[in-house]
């Protein structure tokens, strides 16, 4: 490995965020989650949750659309819905779901610098009524037009673009947030050897 990559890819392991996640409840096209991936990777995403509990497991991503941004993730798919949200108690503090509720609150009122996983639904009804339950609230996207939805790969881009300023300004980018153990397994997959690490 050059020095050049290895610096570049230090880089970008070193502004992974630990604390911020996306989960794509049954999205059919693989197309958009390979936007979503790619979106993740751009803002520093590393894990990203696919629950396929209505649909059949996917098997590959859309690569033209993801640019191999899947290979730089960390993907955790899930068939069952509160398996995964047991996965994500664990991690993150509070989940909130893209859905136009009386009590959704703008994106722009969300604390990013808080531990946060973010779901987004599929492409036909949104966030289903069980993923609600589960979930701690539901947040939208201010919006002055006619049409009162976007792509889901443009919603979830808007919302980490608008987590990623509101993390910039707390510094979370200033400092490495992954665990050693994430950190080093991650150092291994993207393929550094002990020498590259000397």
């Amino acid at each position: 490995m050059t020095p050049e990559r290895k610096e570049r890819l230090l880089s970008v392991l070193n502004k992974r965020q630990n604390d911020i996640t996306v989960v794509l409840e049954n999205v059919f096209d693989p197309h958009n989650i390979s936007a979503v991936m790619r979106t993740c990777d751009a803002v520093g995403v590393q894990d990203i949750f696919i629950l396929n509990s209505k649909i059949p497991r996917h098997k590959k991503w859309g690569s033209k659309s993801s640019s191999g941004a899947a290979k730089w993730l960390t993907i955790h798919q899930y068939t069952n819905a509160e398996e995964c949200f047991t996965a994500l108690r664990k991690r993150y503090s509070r989940i909130l779901t893209t859905h136009l509720s009386s009590d959704a609150v703008s994106l722009h009122q969300i604390d990013f610098s808080e531990s946060i996983a973010l779901v987004f639904g599929n492409e036909h009804s949104g966030v289903s009524d069980e993923i609600r339950a589960l979930a701690d609230g539901n947040f939208i996207i201010p919006q002055v037009g006619i049409i009162k939805s976007l792509n889901i790969s443009v919603a979830c881009a808007v919302t980490l673009y608008e987590a990623m300023r509101q993390k910039q300004i707390a510094g979370h980018y200033q400092k490495p947030k992954l665990e050693a153990a994430q950190f080093n397994v991650l150092l291994s997959k993207w393929g550094f050897s002990n020498e590259d690490q000397e």
